[in-house]
């Protein structure tokens, strides 16, 4: 006779739930940062002298000129490129950009031509990040390192969950240099600095400050305070003001909307410091 089979015991049981949880958020994060760098994407794609959209990131991605007119709009220069679309030819256009990124200093750490022609999607969502390091968040540091020469900036602390390491800010003086700080961490600081004079909004990181909306709406009050009255933001939930804050930043700013509010319950530094 047959034995039964041998069932996971309680403790096997909760292990493979948690094993599977943690599966689960994973994918669902990187679904979530993918959707927020393809808005980011083609926001800077629109501004190309020959627009152009993609909808799958790791898909479109393999093309090669689509990372070549982002880098051509970010940096306002043009790039060497081949024109056909055959895979030869998008292999060269990868490596123009890789060759004109790491040409500025930019550590593409395990970064290679074949990973993005694969549809690697942990490599291509840390390309991306580091570019919008580079582009947009570590300008912020190399401006605030010039412009507030004081140890707090060293006491700011941000948690790392990002695909790839930030590199740290170019000096701007020789005198200034200790001050120097990282890209998010700048990043963390101007967010601070923004919404120090509310005091029900405290934010510490870019994760659980974030999803009740308040902090969007204070950033946008401290810009802009025609725009919100962030007296009646307390009486509002958590989803309210986080579609009030984008809508705003939307039409009112120009801001893409990269994030939706159903997304920002789900722990993740990169995608909102990506929308800031």
């Amino acid at each position: 006779m047959a034995s039964s089979p041998e069932l996971p015991t309680e403790d096997e049981q909760v292990s493979w739930g948690i094993d599977d949880l943690h599966i689960s958020l994973q994918a669902e994060q990187e679904d979530i940062q993918k959707k927020t760098f393809t808005c980011w994407i083609n926001s800077q794609l629109a501004r190309h002298i020959s627009p152009s959209v993609i909808s799958d990131l790791f898909t479109d991605i393999k093309k090669g000129h689509v990372l070549l007119d982002l880098l051509e709009v970010l940096s306002g220069q043009q790039l060497p490129r081949d024109k056909g679309s055959n895979t030869f030819q998008c292999r060269i256009n990868i490596e123009h950009a890789l060759t004109f990124l790491r040409n500025r200093s930019i550590k593409l750490i395990n970064i290679h031509v074949t990973d993005i022609i694969d549809g690697n999607p942990s490599i291509i969502l840390g390309l991306i990040w580091t570019i919008i390091l580079h582009f947009h968040i570590e300008k912020l540091a190399q401006t605030l390192s010039c412009n507030y020469n004081q140890p707090s900036l060293d006491d700011v602390s941000v948690v790392d969950s990002s695909p790839t390491s930030s590199p740290p800010a170019k000096k701007c003086s020789k005198v200034q240099a200790r001050w120097q700080v990282s890209a998010k961490k700048a990043l963390l600081l101007w967010a601070q600095q923004q919404c120090a004079t509310y005091e029900s909004v405290n934010v510490t990181d870019f994760k659980s400050s974030w999803r009740n909306g308040m902090a969007f709406l204070a950033v946008i009050h401290a810009l802009r305070p025609d725009l919100i009255d962030m007296k009646s933001v307390k009486h509002r939930s958590n989803k309210d003001n986080l579609r009030e804050a984008f809508r705003i930043a939307e039409q009112e700013l120009k801001i893409p909307r990269l994030l939706e509010p159903e997304r920002i319950y789900i722990p993740g530094t990169v995608s909102c410091a990506s929308y800031l």
